[in-house]
């Protein structure tokens, strides 16, 4: 595949206005746990999801219509698919992040990035690199460390649920790189495929629930308002908009690269802005979480 141009003989100013929208992306994804940590309860998980998605889908649908009537029944399919794989990423991200500290959330899920390679390698039967076995180490050590902050006990069921997300979120990259049908397919439409197919999941799963969609959203006040619109606009639309507008502007590995911060910004939101606290043990562990997992990107590069 042809690399897309890095703007490396750009001014260093192109460079940069390139590199802080997506770094920002990746400070709002961070910020993202605890502002769903902070609007929803176990009740009311689905109804938020349901909001959360419906308020961009149109949006999405509007700036794609084109793209998106001229898919092929294969590739609504397969985005179908992708979007059911995807609706499970969510529920189980919003149901641990109710069970667990936003820190922990936003450490845990950053183990994608060592699942990822290591998933691709048992499929493909190839050997990962030494240096990438010592990076995946190390980040499941941090994990370890991190989930005792107050001492070895049982990790919560946040934790469990975020860890689970995580080898959710390993089955989709896969499941997008590999599905015959979705590839060569617009972006844009692939997303938004995606995203109405979660969207009419979260709606299946509120029929009939205690905590409904309309319900919820009565009983909103302006802070959950706040935070249900900065979870659609910003860490959807705003996101998804910024990653297709600079992987043409700069490289891939580039935008990776800076995206790959979400799990500092997530404890620094935690600890800063949610009062949250790690102790010892845990400091230790984000430490290790954040070091391992940038070593295995290195190492998988």
């Amino acid at each position: 595949m042809s690399s897309i141009a890095v703007p490396g003989a750009l001014a260093p100013r192109r460079t940069w206005l390139t590199d802080l929208p997506v770094l920002l992306v990746a400070v709002v994804w961070g910020a993202s746990y605890l502002a769903a940590k902070d609007i929803t309860t176990a009740r009311t998980v689905i109804a938020v999801l349901v909001l959360r998605f419906a308020i961009v889908l149109p949006v999405l649908a509007v700036a794609g219509w084109r793209a998106l009537r001229a898919l092929s029944a294969a590739q609504w399919r397969g985005a179908g698919v992708l979007g059911l794989i995807l609706s499970g990423i969510f529920l189980l991200e919003t149901y641990g992040v109710v069970h667990t500290s936003a820190t922990n959330a936003g450490l845990i899920i950053s183990l994608t990035m060592i699942f990822t390679p290591l998933a691709e390698a048992a499929v493909t039967r190839t050997r990962p690199s030494r240096d990438f076995l010592g990076a995946a180490a190390l980040s499941v050590l941090g994990v370890v460390l991190l989930t005792q902050g107050g001492g070895f006990t049982r990790p919560s069921l946040g934790d469990l649920l975020m860890l689970l997300a995580a080898l959710a979120r390993t089955v989709h990259v896969l499941a997008m790189s590999r599905l015959k049908a979705v590839r060569g397919a617009d972006a844009l439409s692939l997303t938004t495929v995606q995203l109405g197919a979660a969207v009419a999941v979260f709606a299946l799963l509120s029929t009939g629930a205690d905590a409904t969609p309309w319900g919820t959203a009565a009983d909103f006040g302006p802070r959950e308002w706040a935070g249900l619109l900065f979870l659609s606009a910003f860490c959807t639309l705003f996101a998804f908009f910024v990653q297709m507008w600079a992987v043409r502007r700069t490289s891939p590995s580039r935008v990776s690269l800076l995206l790959g911060t979400e799990p500092l910004w997530a404890a620094l939101t935690g600890i800063a802005l949610g009062g949250e606290r790690l102790g010892a043990l845990g400091l230790a562990g984000g430490a290790l979480v954040l070091v391992g997992t940038a070593w295995g990107r290195r190492a998988a590069s």
